[in-house]
């Protein structure tokens, strides 16, 4: 194709120069042909890429083909229950529901209810009405002064630097409109989080944004002048996220800009480290200490912790630190494998941390074992864009959910896949003025208000069809699986769920004994009985 190339190139301008003999107006032809021949000479000589080399000038088609196959791929190959990480059919019922138009589905079903895997609930004959303002829990009540009354549906972290201001912006006052709470992400509490005068969940991670020394050390002093603003509700620690556990991360000096510096607390010029651990604390008895410190530090406000289930050990080793210490968290988010809403390496986003349903259930059962239950809101995130989904995690031991990717589509995320490349093409996910500048926070936080509103309608209706009238009515045995062609179980049944104290007593479960055994409030490290 290199030899083609040329012979062409120079059959183009002899032409050009024969025909040009006789009839000159041809030669205003080479305004087109001449930058495409110096494209295709400059592919010929560049030594970067194999592909342009051997096939100059056509060779571009291949990376255009690859720059839309997404696009192509959604809008004409996948159908509507087949794309990922969310199909057609999940994306449309958050769009409908943020635009409050019609979301009901024609002519039935389009799943296979003889799949295996397939998942349902049993209705009662004697359904009853819920009222979505009832749906909230109070995080906090028996340790704080300022417990909070929380919506069962909230914001997922996000930070600013991962989210635009005006992203950020329409998420606060979403949640202001719809009273529920918005969590910060570990990026720190910016200015656009306080516009709205939304509820907030502030955010600590390993890097203490917004909290720390000059050497990237927690620093009580900022802590308790930011922690006193009354939109902050509670706290929580951040361990891990299901997009990438066990991976610090870095931001780099020539990506950070003087805004952004101010915000986390960080020095202009230099890279800005988010560790893989927390420095404050190298031990479960540690980590509870903190959590004790930040609940005192902020006069009473609840606090807790968030992660993505790796080591079973290692929670176990913080339960029973929470039995020596008495000192419980006011709440723990849960973090599925599957979550994820900005950059995270291939490998950390598909093989790293347990999924949602097995966190879920395994907290919830390590809680109850150890007689904590009581005392803990469990929160769960991963995926939840839909009432039966939530209904699921209420089910399988959370009292309360998070969404991320389910508000970026409210605000009006289309899946494009850009999010790492500050190319997101509806303002979401980017900090170039001329995309940001197409997302209106006073047309999108009305979305995420009615978005988060519709689906914890659509949680009441399915639990008053399943004659339940209260969440923490809902057990594992109300949802059921299809796990053969011809058999059914109830979760219940699919795994295992602890009685209260269990894990407290001499003959352990089997299935957690293993564990149990290597567990200790005193390290997070492998130890022997």
């Amino acid at each position: 194709m290199r030899r083609y190339f040329t012979l062409g190139s120079v059959f183009i301008v002899l032409l050009n120069g024969v025909i040009a003999a006789f009839y000159p107006p041809v030669l205003w032809s080479m305004v087109v042909f001449t930058p495409l021949l110096m494209l295709g000479f400059y592919d010929l000589l560049q030594k970067k890429h194999a592909v342009l080399r051997n096939f100059p000038l056509i060779g571009h088609f291949r990376y255009i083909a690859e720059a839309i196959r997404p696009e192509i791929s959604q809008y004409f190959i996948e159908s509507d229950t087949n794309g990922v990480p969310f199909n057609r059919e999940q994306r449309s019922i958050v769009y409908q529901r943020a635009k409050k138009v019609r979301d009901t589905v024609p002519f039935g079903t389009k799943k296979d209810v003889y799949e295996v895997g397939y998942e349902w609930v049993n209705h009662s004959i004697k359904p009853m009405h819920l009222e979505p303002k009832d749906l909230r829990a109070v995080v906090g009540e028996s340790n704080c002064k300022q417990p909070y009354s929380a919506s069962r549906l909230n914001i997922s972290a996000m930070s600013f630097g991962s989210l635009s201001k005006n992203a950020v912006i329409a998420l606060n006052q979403g949640a202001k409109i719809g009273n529920f709470a918005h969590n910060t992400g570990e990026g720190g509490i910016s200015p656009y989080h306080l516009q709205g005068d939304g509820d907030l969940i502030w955010q600590i991670g390993t890097g203490y944004f917004g909290c720390r020394t000059r050497d990237g050390k927690f620093c009580p002093e900022t802590f308790t002048d930011r922690v006193n603003l009354p939109s902050v509700k509670m706290i929580e620690v951040k361990l891990s996220q299901g997009a990438k556990p066990g991976h610090g991360g870095i931001l780099p000096a020539a990506k950070l800009t003087k805004e952004i510096a101010e915000i986390r607390g960080v020095p202009m010029g230099k890279d800005v480290l988010s560790p893989p651990a927390h420095s404050v604390f190298s031990t479960p008895v540690e980590l509870l200490e903190f959590v004790a410190r930040l609940r005192e530090l902020s006069d009473g406000k609840p606090v807790g912790f968030k992660l993505c289930i790796g080591k079973r050990r290692e929670f176990l080793a913080i339960c029973k630190a929470m039995v020596k210490t008495n000192i419980t968290p006011d709440f723990i988010s849960v973090d599925g494998g599957e979550g994820g809403t900005g950059a995270a390496p291939l490998e950390f986003a598909d093989h790293i941390g347990a999924p949602l349903v097995e966190s879920l259930i395994f907290v919830h059962n390590a809680l109850t074992g150890f007689s904590l239950r009581r005392k803990v809101r469990v929160i769960a995130s991963g995926k939840v864009t839909t009432g039966f989904g939530m209904v699921k995690c209420l089910a399988l031991g959370a009292d309360m959910c998070n969404s991320a990717r389910g508000m970026m589509m409210a605000l009006g995320c289309i899946q494009a896949l850009r999010c790492n490349s500050n190319h997101c093409p509806v303002g979401v996910t980017t900090h170039n003025p001329q995309l940001v500048a197409g997302l209106v926070p006073e047309d999108k936080d009305k979305k995420v208000a009615n978005f988060q509103q519709e689906l914890v309608k659509s949680v009441c209706e399915i639990m008053g069809a399943m004659g339940i009238a209260d969440p923490d009515h809902l057990h594992p045995w109300h949802i059921i699986r299809r796990t053969s062609p011809t058999e059914i179980k109830h979760y219940g049944e699919i795994y295992e769920f602890l009685k209260d104290g269990d894990l407290l007593k001499e003959n352990l479960p089997p299935s957690y004994e293993r564990a149990c055994r290597a567990a200790s409030a005193d390290t997070f490290e492998h130890t022997t009985a």
